[in-house]
């Protein structure tokens, strides 16, 4: 086993390399970029002073200023050389400086980190929390008017996109009723309440709408996971000898149908760690919440390449590590896993 983990370990940095490769040479060849984005933003705003005039009266750069601002943003280099300078900065844990805000990367990422972890959390626990009981209580209610009910909504929920969830529930309960606020993380007189327990209300009040959306995905896979894999194991022959020996059903259950019935929920657990950084990028950009998720969606519309990079290669390493952490949860589950032999 121990021999497997060190493997999979060894296998983290070529595929980081390679993740973080592809993400850089799409950046570079697509079309735009930042100086693309600076001069379309002089033409629109009329910045007759950053700009030449032509003889024709149009308003553009001249080629050896174009030049220089690709030489300033490291434009201007082969893919290779450009990859090989941002690795090593990033090895120093350097993501560079936004092309866009002129700040630098890490700290517009740890000024959001907050955000995504009060989502990110929320919605693991949650799950997970609520899922495997659940899911345990449909299996062995299976047929049930509980089961079939909770398979309706939870089908149904599954089968809309969490964007979509989100704009129904603004429409309805924000703009109609009016129970809700139509989005951010907290409300505008967050700064003016005194205490922790009014300034907690003000955030969950804004949190109850985006956590639908988050969890509706998510929850259905684990629900149905759950319920499924324990049916299956209370259908195997050694549950059924286990309760002809005089084993009672609830112990078998308990102690041997339930946790193998776990393994493919651990098997997800690692990747749910994504939760804790990204979100969705449309939720937060449904919900205006200034999370990664939305930082990540402006910065690829805007061609702001060093925070998408930044973001990326977090999210890479956080996914790989994830991975490995799934394959830890499944040995501790099931003894039976022997990795390597």
């Amino acid at each position: 086993m121990l021999s497997y983990f060190l493997r999979r370990l060894a296998l983290v940095v070529p595929t980081f390399l390679g993740i973080t490769i592809l993400i850089f040479a799409i950046t570079r060849f697509v079309p735009g970029g930042p100086v693309e984005r600076m001069l379309a933003n002089m033409q629109a705003q009329g910045d007759g002073a950053a700009a030449m005039t032509s003889a024709g009266g149009n308003s553009a750069l001249s080629e050896d200023q174009i030049a220089e601002l690709n030489a300033f943003y490291g434009l201007d280099k082969p893919v290779v050389e450009a990859y090989t300078e941002w690795l090593g900065k990033l090895m120093v844990l350097d993501f560079g400086e936004s092309t866009r805000y002129y700040e630098p990367v890490s700290d517009m990422i740890a000024e959001r980190l907050p955000v995504s972890l009060f989502y990110g959390g929320m919605t693991f626990f949650i799950s997970y929390f609520i899922s495997i009981p659940l899911g345990y209580y449909k299996a062995l209610k299976h047929g049930s008017v509980f089961d079939s009910g909770s398979s309706i909504l939870i089908f149904v929920g599954y089968a809309l996109p969490g964007y979509v969830v989100g704009v129904l529930l603004i429409t309805l309960f924000s703009y109609h009723l009016e129970w809700f606020p139509m989005g951010g993380f907290a409300g505008d007189d967050y700064d003016d309440y005194e205490t922790f327990v009014e300034r907690a209300r003000d955030v969950m009040w804004h949190a109850v709408l985006p956590l639908i959306c988050y969890l509706i995905g998510d929850f259905a896979t684990l629900t149905m996971t759950m319920k499924n894999n324990l049916m299956e194991n209370l259908s195997s022959d050694y549950i059924r000898t286990a309760i002809a020996k005089g084993l009672p059903f609830k112990t078998a259950v308990r102690k041997h149908a339930l946790r193998n019935s776990l393994i493919p929920i651990a098997s997800h657990f690692g990747n749910s760690l994504l939760f804790f950084m990204t979100g969705s990028f449309l939720i937060e950009v449904i919900f205006n919440i200034d999370g990664i998720g939305l930082l990540g969606y402006e910065s690829i519309i805007e061609r702001d390449y060093p925070v998408v990079m930044g973001i990326v290669s977090i999210n890479a390493g956080m996914l790989l590590m994830g991975n490995i952490i799934s394959d830890i949860c499944v040995a501790l589950v099931d003894p039976r896993v022997k990795f390597g032999a």
